[in-house]
């Protein structure tokens, strides 16, 4: 009964990019020459092979597939701890909705990074609500890419923390399959495969997940269907297209809500809310088409779409409702939980269209070599979002009773422009790569029950530059400052009643300093230092910033501290019949702290100066540290250890928990690992087994809205086979 039929203009955007398209296509065809192009899949590279890391002016990390393999990676949360300098927290304990921080930003929905796949956004609304209630599970992805320096504004319009790109796998040139199966406790069971195949100029390569579990706490079961096609149709010697489309299918039973400290006392894994469900299914398709002009010159366009629909019927949203309508008098309080206790449906749409057409140009402009990459965005997103209470705790429709009905219905439009240059200049050890994005965002908000309508717009101009240094052949010094900018949300800065509220961007001014090095085959080295100073962070507010604000623009901060990140490789240098490794990832956020005038934002403490106070979930020190052998019979083993130290959860740094389990200090915590492979000599296949949390360490991972426990020891057997 909630879907909207709603006029959506991205449909005409689709239409007409794809005349473009075609028309690119046309123009390339009568330009067709021979060319020696190699590999033109085409896909947006955030860094490309490890080695392209000497030429750009930051941090940066790839995690390849044969690491993402061999450690078993279980969700995207445990892939990026591997990652120095970012902190992820689990929610239900198995990464569909990861919570991503970087540098002590606050990881909480990860709306403080920006998240692409194969370059293309990968949120189902970057601009307007950058929230990961959606996520793909780690399985569909080759690799993963994060970067944290001034290159940042390439991509945009988030470039405040990094931009992590999901690359899914190539097509292969030839016919190439995949089949794996596992199984573990928590009802674990998984299968996921993948078929690919090039014929004549055509080549494809489908991919499909299937997982299910009960999850970190009871009543709790997860299903989810991933399924990802990706074709390839080169054109001419020069260009080539490929049209990407993805269906996600979630049926959850799952709750919003933690626990009250009575109830974590009483027990850890309990979930009183065994009628909350999530439904959700998105479903997005791209195109991109790739043009070599010549040897030096090459363009890019990108061309997507994604639907998003979200249906999340709840009793608590946070630990402070046990249960949501306790007012209404035919629901006494948690002894009628089960029975006469309405829900509330959060019902969400999300439409989201853009394209973005890239040049790269290598060239020889000041008697210098230089690679110029520009490009321009347009990009839209409409949102359709309702609040439909029930009256029972099992309804799916909006209710009759005292506190049920339609509580919200809105419609939210944002329309960005960008524009984005950045050229690198290459004296031969010396790099130096100046850049500058622009990013125009319009924002409008309907309250459809109150009859009203507001609108706003955020302008930003966005600078950064970098530079590279060869000190000794083997080793790079980089350095680097940029703009961080985060767009608020529409509701962030257009209320329900139609009024503008002053809130402006979030910003920050982002510094690094640091050295890559493979000293010797087999050993590579990245240390970094960082600081990122904060001229605006979005803050909960302290006075109002307009009309019926909750947010303000006020608080400085700054974060500031260390990383580093190691691996080394014995057969490399050394001729043992074992090949032994380890990788080391540290990161030491020595300051994360309000540095401004700055009071307490919980109610009851709006007076309580909090300048000096600990950001909330910046925890000081990260660690993750793997160490493991590979036998020459096919059998690899290794243990993971993932140390991360306490944390607060508030501005006030409370350290005893209180009574609704939302504020706190967080203990710090370690948990292991343990995975071995086992390559079949008879066949192309291997046998695996893996421990997460070996030990069964019961950790706090989450207070925001109430206690949650990180995920159990999950212990998992399976096999992969290819054919």
């Amino acid at each position: 009964m909630f879907a909207k039929n709603h006029p959506r203009p991205s449909a005409a955007l689709i239409a007409s990019v794809s005349a473009l398209l075609a028309s690119a296509s046309a123009i390339g065809l009568a330009q067709e020459q021979d060319s020696a192009s190699g590999e033109l899949e085409p896909v947006v590279i955030v860094i490309g092979e490890r080695i392209q890391l000497d030429k750009i002016p930051g941090s940066g990390t790839v995690l390849d597939h044969s690491l993402l393999e061999e450690s078993r990676v279980f969700t995207v949360n445990e892939a990026l701890r591997k990652v120095p300098g970012v902190f992820t927290r689990d929610e239900e304990g198995f990464g569909l909705r990861p919570n991503i921080g970087i540098r002590g930003l606050n990881p909480t929905r990860s709306t403080k990074v920006l998240l692409l796949e194969d370059g293309i956004p990968l949120a189902y609304a970057p601009y307007g609500d950058n929230a990961s209630y959606y996520h793909p599970p780690v399985e569909r992805f080759e690799r993963i890419e994060v970067l944290k320096g001034s290159s940042q504004i390439l991509f945009g319009p988030h470039t405040v923390g990094a931009v992590i790109n999901y690359i899914t796998p190539p097509v292969p040139t030839e016919s190439d399959g995949l089949l794996a199966a596992s199984f573990g406790n928590e009802a674990f069971r998984e299968v996921h495969g993948s078929y690919g195949d090039t014929v004549g100029n055509t080549g494809f390569i489908a991919h499909g997940t299937y997982k299910e579990t009960d999850g970190a706490r009871e009543n709790m079961n997860f299903r989810i269907y991933d399924l990802n096609l990706k074709v390839v149709q080169k054109l001419t010697e020069r260009q080539a297209l490929t049209f990407r489309s993805s269906y996600y299918d979630e049926d959850s039973q799952v709750t919003y809500s933690g626990l009250t400290l009575a109830e974590w006392e009483d027990d850890p894994r309990q979930n009183p809310f065994a009628d909350d469900h999530m439904y959700a299914y998105r479903w997005s398709t791209s195109a991109t088409h790739r043009f070599e002009l010549n040897p030096a010159t090459t363009f890019l366009t990108n061309v997507y779409y994604t639907y998003f629909n979200r249906d999340w019927w709840r009793q608590s949203s946070n630990s402070t409702q046990r249960p949501n309508d306790r007012s209404d008098p035919a629901c006494g309080g948690m002894a009628n939980l089960d029975t006469s206790c309405g829900n509330e449906g959060r019902v969400r749409q999300y439409w989201t269209a853009g394209v973005e057409p890239r040049v790269t140009v290598e060239h020889g402009l000041f008697g210098v070599d230089n690679v110029t990459e520009a490009g321009v965005r347009y990009h839209q997103e409409d949102q359709y979002r309702i609040q439909a209470n029930g009256d029972f705790p099992n309804s799916r429709e909006p209710g009759t009773g005292p506190n049920s009905g339609i509580k919200e219905d809105s419609d939210r439009t944002i329309t960005a422009m960008s524009a984005f240059v950045q050229n690198r200049f290459d004296f031969g050890r010396w790099t130096v790569t100046p850049g500058v994005r622009f990013e125009s965002v319009d924002y409008e908000r309907i309250d459809n029950l109150l009859g009203t309508r507001g609108t706003n717009e955020v302008d930003e101009v966005i600078p950064g530059i970098g530079a590279t240094f060869e000190a000794v052949p083997g080793t790079v010094v980089f350095a680097g400052v940029h703009r961080g900018f985060a767009p608020p949300g529409v509701a962030d800065v257009v209320t329900a009643q139609g009024g503008s509220v002053d809130l402006d961007a979030e910003l920050s001014w982002n510094y690094e300093l640091g050295l890559r090095s493979m000293p010797v085959d087999g050993v590579s080295l990245e240390g970094t230092v960082f600081r990122m100073d904060f001229e605006n962070q979005i803050v909960p507010a302290s006075v109002a910033g307009g009309t019926g604000a909750t947010l303000t623009s006020a608080g400085e901060t700054l974060q500031q501290g260390l990383e580093f990140a190691g691996e080394v490789q014995s057969n490399a240098f050394v001729e043992w019949p074992v090949d032994v490794f380890a990788r080391l990832s540290y990161t030491w956020l020595a300051d994360a702290e309000y540095v401004g005038e700055r009071f307490s934002g919980i109610p009851g403490f709006t007076t309580v100066k909090v300048t000096g106070n600990r950001l909330p979930y910046a925890p000081e020190h990260l660690l993750a540290g793997t160490v493991g052998m590979r036998m020459p019979f096919g059998l690899s083993v290794e243990l993971e250890g993932v140390y991360t130290s306490a944390a607060f959860t508030d501005d006030l740094n409370t350290v005893d928990v209180v009574a609704n389990g939302q504020r706190g200090e967080i203990p710090g915590y370690t948990i292991w690992n343990l995975t071995a492979n086992y390559g079949l000599q008879a066949c192309d296949c291997k046998l695996f087994v893996t421990a997460k949390n070996l030990t069964d360490e019961l950790y706090v991972a989450d207070m925001s809205r109430g206690l949650i426990p990180g995920m159990p020891r999950l212990v998992q057997g399976g096999f992969e086979v290819r054919f």
